[in-house]
């Protein structure tokens, strides 16, 4: 296949596969002469693009001609869908054609249907944080690439540290591979406690915490969050969505509403294969528990606009919400 289509917001394991495809198509000694890094704001594009690789290499080795963050694929003019037509058949066995983009190719494109036929199409998209199912298979199947030896529990802790950071991931797992060098036992997660470096505290963390009524937890998270130099009223920006979510998801639970997509609708979430993990989140929490925290992340959000110390004001209602979910407040 010489021509590809990457598309993602994961930039950092969209770049290793550029990389290896350079490595792959270019000569190193002839990189300079063979390979075309076509911005996509650039004048004509595309035009310049399909002209350079239908230009033969120079020097050994391949061209690799490269059109980056492109909008081809969400507006194609009748003439450039005819010059795509009439070229990408048509390459030069020592071509090989990259389109770029962090946006999802439109379906209904027509130059996106041509890709589909002349292209290897492949997505570099961000897991999101609260799918840890997937976050963990990619771990594994990362560990296993690398040929790491880790006990499960360890993968977990790893996947729990790292979460869908794959750039984190890939330099943690450099740092085991060093690490377990001429060591015959499998790292276990005492090992992988001491050597990574927790990296998933976040906002979302901090919900589930309040939620689960981890009162040291979650003031813990409150300290990471603000020594990391997180805006106090982003955090309650995400814990109040958070919780409006869980209350929406609990609320079409308790009425009998199983339709996935139906809950995702009334609770304005995009993909409805996340009331799967929504429903697994909220299932030993009541709706009034719910309710009653949405004054109290209000009020925080009202102290904090009118200037009160974001620490002290954070640590003060987090423990009054852990209350509330526990039910002792």
């Amino acid at each position: 296949m010489s021509v590809y289509l990457f598309w993602g917001e994961d930039d950092f394991a969209m770049n290793e596969a550029i990389a290896a495809l350079k490595k792959a198509v270019l000569d190193p000694n002839w990189i300079q002469f063979n390979l075309d890094q076509i911005p996509g704001e650039s004048p004509d594009p595309v035009i310049q693009a399909l002209n350079q690789a239908m230009t033969p290499p120079f020097g050994m080795g391949g061209r690799l001609v490269w059109l980056e963050e492109t909008t081809l694929f969400q507006q194609c003019s009748d003439s450039l869908l005819q010059e795509l037509q009439r070229t990408l058949p048509n390459l030069p066995p020592t071509s090989t054609l990259l389109f770029s983009c962090r946006k999802k190719p439109d379906g209904r494109n027509k130059a996106t249907k041509l890709l589909q036929k002349h292209a290897d199409i492949r997505e570099f998209s961000l897991i999101p944080p609260w799918n840890t199912d997937a976050i963990l298979k990619k771990v594994r199947q990362q560990v296993q690439e690398k040929g790491l030896r880790l006990t499960p529990k360890a993968v977990q802790v790893l996947a729990e540290s790292v979460g869908n950071d794959t750039r984190f991931l890939y330099g943690e797992l450099e740092k085991l591979r060093l690490y377990s060098e001429g060591n015959p036992r499998p790292l276990d997660e005492s090992a992988i406690a001491r050597l990574v470096v927790a990296n998933t505290q976040n906002s979302l963390q901090l919900a589930a915490a309040i939620r689960d009524g981890k009162t040291p937890q979650a003031l813990g998270l409150v300290s990471d969050l603000l020594n990391r130099n997180e805006p106090a009223l982003r955090i309650v920006a995400t814990l109040i969505g958070q919780f409006r979510t869980w209350l929406i998801v609990k609320l079409m639970m308790e009425s009998g509403e199983r339709d996935e997509k139906a809950i995702a609708s009334a609770a304005d979430i995009s993909n409805p294969k996340r009331i799967y993990f929504l429903r697994k989140e909220v299932q030993s929490l009541s709706s009034d528990k719910l309710l009653a925290a949405l004054p109290l992340f209000l009020d925080l959000e009202l102290s904090l606009k009118r200037g009160a110390d974001p620490l002290e004001t954070l640590e003060r209602k987090v423990v009054e919400l852990c209350a509330v979910c526990q039910g002792g407040y």
